[in-house]
């Protein structure tokens, strides 16, 4: 697995060492429950954290990218989403940095680049997320057809489950 695909975490919130583990995975079908995804070139049905909004089956759609959680000897959790957007065009407004993109959801929306120096052409699909500190909407990398292939921010949802602490929900430590 390559290191954007999978991160370790520790747990502070615990006397234990737990290491949650996030990796990513493509979404096939989603439930209120739990969605069936296609990761390491598996599919399994992964339940929803706590945290993750209602209602889940009209948020979570077949294409998006998730994160996913698990603990060693444990079960694992969808922790984020990504929507699988269409890239409309760079610098929107005249803003550096912005792209303008369309997802089937939300509609059009100017994202800030998570990586200043990607480039993002026009007519092709990039990863679309909301929520994480720094900007409304944050475009990652380019959609992809191997979940182990995504460039997102996994980092940056590690340090958004750590600062609120999270994690002990999501694994009801």
């Amino acid at each position: 697995m390559s290191p954007r695909h999978t991160r370790w975490v520790a747990d502070s919130t615990t006397d234990a060492l737990i290491t949650p583990r996030l990796r990513c995975g493509i979404v096939l079908r989603s439930g209120e429950d739990a969605c069936q995804v296609l990761a390491g070139g598996q599919i399994v049905s992964v339940r929803y954290a706590s945290q993750f909004p209602t209602p889940r089956q009209e948020r979570v759609s077949p294409g998006h990218l998730v994160a996913i959680a698990g603990v060693p000897g444990g079960s694992d959790a969808v922790v984020w989403r990504w929507y699988d957007a269409v890239v409309l065009g760079g610098e929107a407004g005249g803003e550096a940095g912005s792209v303008r993109l369309w997802e089937p959801a939300h509609g059009e929306v100017v994202a800030e680049r998570r990586r200043p120096q990607q480039r993002y052409d026009r007519g092709t699909r990039a990863y679309l997320s909301a929520g994480l500190p720094g900007a409304q909407w944050w475009v990652a990398g380019r959609a992809v057809d191997r979940a182990e292939d995504a460039e997102v921010e996994l980092n940056e949802v590690e340090r958004l489950y750590i600062e609120q602490n999270m994690w002990d929900s999501v694994f009801n430590l």
